[in-house]
């Protein structure tokens, strides 16, 4: 029996370290998990435990710095799951990820064992970081190691629905079919974003579009039609909406570093406020309550979560470890809480129902599938339904705002613009009919 120090996380997140003994990493791991624990870190203690364990705990604390291969530190294989950050590979883009997942899945699927499709996945041309990321990942293996733990080295590249599902499919037999769940589910998240982006592409060049040629005008037209009007007109009065834009004209010259301070200060508090728990739960709480966006945010969130939570119940993970990383991989902080909620009475023995009614974020046609779904035992497929309902309404959300913003900003800039023309026009009229009664 060897003795094995271990880091890994219970239901509600939190960090657990520890010591297990067993006859190989795959028994301490099983040891692990059957305490109701995510191990993530995992080496053997050479020279048993007790005074020697402390210091390699404290190793495996200071980040950056290798364990020490004598005097009772983690193994070898610990210190690919331990590496320092800038050593570790970059993010990946989502697509090659999800290009990955649909090879592997095809190629076990074929019958392959895994390390052969992994060296068949290698000589692909691939991102250097995913390059990087297979050699780290057919070592581990090769030395003795499940391929979910050799996707924890990996943190940035896998996250923790990735891992645990592959856990899932290992334990099950089946990684080809989670694999492909994970392809399809990487495929429609990125599909969902996209659309997001593109639609906010045209409304995003026209604002800019319009702060561009507005200020243009305020600091290089504007001064120039001043001094020509004081020029001709000798003082005269001008009209109300030629003062009112000449006004803010000189405001713009002659404030112009207080302008960029005050912006720069705005987007400083915004970032600083983000950053504190209370003011993220409250930004998240205003992005999912906007008259337009609102709906979008609200809408995406609910097929995230429907799709994410039915994927990995279909794949086998408990319902318990299935809230919890369903809630560390939900962006908003109100859904977020909603979802701890429901953990907590799940874990308490309760249905899921209540908790989803009461959170005021799910709407009833929701809770009401998510209860059909638990009393016919079918809740992976009615979240399935609702992810893809969800999906074609933040569809038509997208289209909807769209719709909504794109004549809004082109009204936004003909009025601005408008205006600046019609201030700059009316005096010009003045001038024309004084050098007409002059004429004549």
């Amino acid at each position: 029996m060897a003795t094995f120090q271990y880091i890994a996380k219970d239901s509600s997140g939190q960090e657990k370290r520890g010591m297990v003994e067993a006859g190989d990493r795959s028994g301490a791991i099983a040891a692990i998990r059957a305490q109701g624990l995510m191990p993530t870190a995992l080496g053997e203690v050479k020279g048993g435990g007790g005074a020697a364990a402390k210091p390699a705990a404290a190793k495996k604390a200071a980040p950056g710095k290798k364990p020490a291969k004598k005097g009772g530190g983690l193994g070898s294989k610990e210190i690919k799951l331990t590496l320092p950050k800038f050593l570790r590979p970059s993010r990946v883009k989502a697509k090659d990820l999800t290009a990955f997942t649909r090879q592997l899945a095809t190629l076990v699927n074929a019958g392959l064992p895994l390390m052969r499709c992994i060296e068949v996945l290698k000589k692909q041309k691939m991102a250097p970081a995913m390059a990087d990321c297979l050699d780290g990942i057919s070592e581990n293996i090769a030395g003795g190691g499940t391929f979910s733990d050799a996707l924890t080295a990996y943190p940035k590249i896998f996250d923790n629905l990735y891992v645990n599902m592959v856990k899932a499919g290992e334990a099950g037999g089946v990684l080809e079919v989670v694999l492909n769940r994970l392809a399809e589910f990487a495929e429609k998240a990125q599909k969902i974003k996209n659309k997001v982006k593109g639609a906010m592409i045209y409304p995003s060049v026209v604002l800019f579009a319009a702060i561009g040629i507005t200020a243009f005008l305020l600091v290089t037209v504007i001064p120039k039609f001043q001094q020509v009007f004081n020029d001709i007109l000798g003082g005269a009065e001008l009209p109300a909406i030629t003062e009112f834009v000449m006004g803010i004209s000189d405001f713009v010259q002659h404030n112009g570093l207080q302008i960029l301070v005050g912006v720069a200060a705005v987007v400083v508090v915004y970032k600083v406020f983000g950053k504190t728990p209370f003011g993220a739960y409250q930004l998240d709480k205003m992005r999912i309550s906007m008259p337009v966006t609102g709906t979008l945010v609200r809408r995406t969130a609910i097929s995230q979560f429907s799709r994410t939570l039915g994927t990995l119940l279909a794949s086998g993970v408990p319902i318990l470890q299935a809230l919890v990383i369903v809630r560390d991989t939900t962006g908003n902080r109100v859904v977020r809480k909603a979802i701890q909620t429901v953990h907590d009475a799940v874990k308490e023995g309760e249905s899921m129902t209540d908790p989803l009614a009461s959170s005021k974020v799910f709407p009833p046609m929701v809770v009401s599938m998510v209860q059909v779904g638990e009393e016919t035992g079918a809740l992976p497929d009615m979240l399935t339904r609702i992810a893809n309902t969800y999906d074609d309404e933040v569809d038509n959300a997208v289209a909807g705002m769209t719709a909504a913003i794109e004549p809004a900003l082109i009204i936004f800039l003909a009025v601005v613009v408008g205006t600046i023309v019609i201030a700059m026009f009316l005096p010009m009229i003045k001038i024309i009919s004084s050098v007409s009664g002059a004429a004549g």
